[in-house]
């Protein structure tokens, strides 16, 4: 089956219900879907569990992340970071935990990624080490150690809960008219896709054919099977750009204004709930 083609991403984001789990990607690439994080601050989502996978570090998606959580439509996070990289911290995220108003599951990254793929196998947890004996671990009640059952010696090891969200939110750069989504060499979206119930994908363009019949391009693709609505929007990772660039000007902006509630205010009032968002200048 075919993926929906949706109009606009305010009707992607209607697919998302209040109290989702949703994950997220680090955003190194141009894989941060800003205009639908956009769209699911205007439909007023509440209540949201987020996974960032592994991180959001990296000045788009800790923009993208800050603007959800200072929005009001995140309530807890698991994370191995939250930030606006070189750029500093990220405001809203860090008043909101200030003031224990966001739960933060404090996590690393090898115990993301090692969640994420036992939800892509359909298992209940993965066996990690490095954990054992780390302020992480011990503030994980859902993180357990056990022996390994495979050595006659003393060998604690842990157990990490899978990962399997009811939503995952990416960009890309295309789409085939198939449904099927051009990632290139960066697997972390098919994971993404795989270990959720439900997929939804802004791209920048669909272009006719089938990638699966590309030998050039098949391996760097999310499957239709794994996608269940798309939406056409060149502007859908800014202020990243298709090329991975991105503009550091407009983040820093953006991190000017949520220094303070009223600037956050006016800056969500300005760029995001208008029907056709305009990039700060």
């Amino acid at each position: 089956m075919r993926p929906l083609f949706e109009p606009t991403t305010d009707a992607l984001a209607r697919h998302i219900q209040n109290g989702a789990s949703i994950t997220v990607n680090k955003g190194d690439e141009a894989d941060v879907p800003m205009s639908l994080a956009f769209a699911m601050i205007r439909r007023g989502l509440r209540d949201l569990h987020v996974v960032t996978l592994p991180t959001c570090a990296y000045p788009v998606s800790g923009m993208m992340m800050d603007l959800l959580i200072g929005a009001g439509c995140v309530a807890s996070v698991e994370t191995s970071g939250i930030s606006l990289h070189e750029l500093g911290p990220a405001p809203r995220f860090s008043a909101a935990v200030k003031s224990g108003r966001l739960r933060v599951m404090d996590a690393t990254c090898p115990a993301v990624y090692a969640g994420l793929q036992a939800g892509v196998k359909g298992q209940p947890f993965a066996p990690l080490r490095g954990l054992i004996g780390s302020d992480v671990q011990r503030h994980r009640a859902d993180y357990k150690i056990i022996q390994n059952p495979f050595s006659d010696s003393p060998d604690p090891i842990v157990l990490v809960p899978s990962i399997r969200a009811d939503v995952a939110i990416f960009h890309a750069a295309l789409a085939d008219t198939e449904g099927n989504v051009w990632i290139g060499r960066d697997r972390d979206r098919v994971n993404a896709a795989q270990a959720a119930d439900l997929t939804l994908v802004t791209v920048d363009a669909v272009v006719e054919g089938n990638f699966l019949k590309d030998p050039q391009r098949c391996g760097g693709v999310v499957s239709a099977m794994h996608v269940d609505a798309i939406c056409v929007d060149p502007q859908g990772c800014w202020p990243m750009n298709a090329n991975g660039h991105t503009d550091l000007d407009a983040v820093r902006v953006y991190q000017e204004a949520a220094r303070s509630d009223d600037g956050f205010a006016r800056y969500l009032e300005q760029h995001v709930l208008q029907t056709t968002p305009t990039a700060a200048p």
